[in-house]
């Protein structure tokens, strides 16, 4: 059994027990989330796609808040004495799946 969620712009294919990082949720550590926006989901009886959603239930624990590693981004532009040097280190949100209920 899976279902496809929606969050932070993205669609993640979740079942029971998977941990996802997903883009930075309001939520503390500890605390239950329940996805609003199921896009289908796959049972033994059949696979239900919704129009846009489908009433189902995926709710998963909050195992972290953290921020993954640093990326460099360096500007070059030649002939010119330009040089510009960037990080960033994108901050996600670390979920575990603990039920998918219809």
């Amino acid at each position: 059994m899976f279902a496809i969620v929606e969050t932070g712009g993205k669609q993640y294919k979740v079942s029971e027990g998977d941990v996802i990082f997903v883009e930075k949720l309001a939520v503390n550590e500890g605390d239950t989330f329940t996805f609003d926006k199921v896009l289908a989901v796959s049972t033994p009886t059949g696979f239900t796609a919704g129009n846009p959603t489908v009433a189902v239930t995926v709710t998963a624990n909050v195992v972290k808040n953290g921020k993954s590693k640093k990326i460099h981004i360096i500007r070059y532009k030649s002939k010119k004495n330009e040089k510009k040097h960037m990080g960033h280190r994108q901050p996600y949100t670390k979920l575990q799946i603990t039920s998918i209920a219809l």
